[in-house]
């Protein structure tokens, strides 16, 4: 069982940036699709970016050009870079194991602890 483990949320003021980190248990590398989903109060589950372990990327209409989704092999941790954060990217963020159908991502777990962004003057 691959397990999953979200860090690097916190405060931070509008135009500020953060970057999580996705900790994999296994070998990420065993795992082809992995994307980054947010869930703000009384929302559904949204997926702001996915990645796969060749290279391609897909990014939220919302977060294009402020987020930056990557791998790093050395560490085995799937990351998300956050710049120029607004309000209405307060949410828990999770990583997630994902499958691809046609042209849409499934998540493939049940939602782990999530890491709290909180962005606020």
């Amino acid at each position: 069982q691959v397990q999953l483990v979200e860090s690097g949320g916190g405060l931070v003021q509008p135009g500020g940036s953060l970057r999580l980190s996705c900790a994999v248990s296994g070998s990420i590398f065993d795992i082809t699709y992995m994307g980054w989903y947010r869930q703000a109060p009384g929302k559904q589950h949204e997926l702001v970016a996915a990645n796969t372990r060749s290279g391609i990327v897909r990014y939220a209409d919302s977060v294009k050009g402020r987020f930056t989704i990557s791998r790093d092999n050395d560490k085995n941790t799937l990351d998300l870079q956050m710049n120029d954060l607004k309000p209405e990217d307060t949410a828990v963020y999770y990583c997630m194991e994902m499958r691809k159908i046609n042209s849409e991502y499934e998540p493939l777990r049940s939602w782990g602890q999530g890491t709290q962004v909180t962005v606020s003057s």
